[in-house]
């Protein structure tokens, strides 16, 4: 049996984060270790060709509008054909034209962010592949995403911020940060952070990545 192919997507039209190439490197290092080929694209076309017969898509830091026609309908069809799609930190910033994106693919949309500060994740669900080796609360740097609509309700919630922990949050006492759920058919999983470079070579985080992808792709 082929080894299961990851594509990992990182093309930007707005704001460019300085750590999709650590971002990249790090998929690459636990695919590697996990048995999984990764592949990593900017160009919508090459994301088109390569999504048939993919076990999952990352969308990584992508910002603005980045997708064809083409790779639209090939990013629709790989969730209805059951395949995986992993969003990190600016994937909620994309596509903002294309309400199925943000609404059934990530699962909502990005509304602004503080500055970069310290602050708490609290996990909530820890029956699942991203968040079972944490902690109740976990100490974590990034932006704090806020989001136009609290996404509770149509998706399976497994952390969120405290933001009684840091300034400028604007969801108030249920601010969800990560969560997966199944809207476009395929599995579909969201985590708000990744910001840093740092973030990367965290062994927490790292964990949590490779839970939300193998999870995504249906290898866990």
């Amino acid at each position: 049996m082929s080894a299961p192919h990851i594509v990992v997507f990182t093309r930007t039209t707005g704001f460019r984060h300085d750590s999709i190439p650590d971002g990249v490197e790090a998929l690459r290092q636990l695919g590697g270790e996990h048995g999984m080929r990764v592949t990593a694209t900017e160009d919508p076309g090459e994301l088109a060709a390569a999504l048939p017969g993919s076990a999952a898509v990352v969308f990584l830091s992508t910002s603005g509008d980045v997708l064809t026609d083409d790779a639209r309908r090939a990013l629709r069809g790989h969730l209805a054909d059951g395949g995986g799609f992993m969003g990190v930190h600016g994937a909620s910033t994309t596509e903002y034209g294309w309400p199925w994106f943000g609404e059934d693919c990530v699962g909502a949309v990005f509304d602004g962010h503080p500055e970069l500060q310290p602050g708490v994740v609290v996990v909530e669900d820890h029956d699942h592949p991203a968040t079972a080796h944490l902690g109740d609360r976990w100490e974590f740097t990034d932006e704090w995403y806020n989001f136009s609509v609290n996404p509770r309700g149509r998706v399976r919630v497994l952390a969120t911020a405290d933001e009684t922990t840091y300034t400028g949050g604007r969801m108030g006492v249920d601010h969800p940060l990560v969560w997966c759920h199944e809207l476009a058919g395929g599995r579909s999983f969201y985590t708000a952070l990744g910001h840093t470079s740092e973030s990367f070579a965290d062994p927490d985080f790292r964990r949590h990545l490779l839970g939300g992808l193998t999870w995504a792709a249906r290898l866990a």
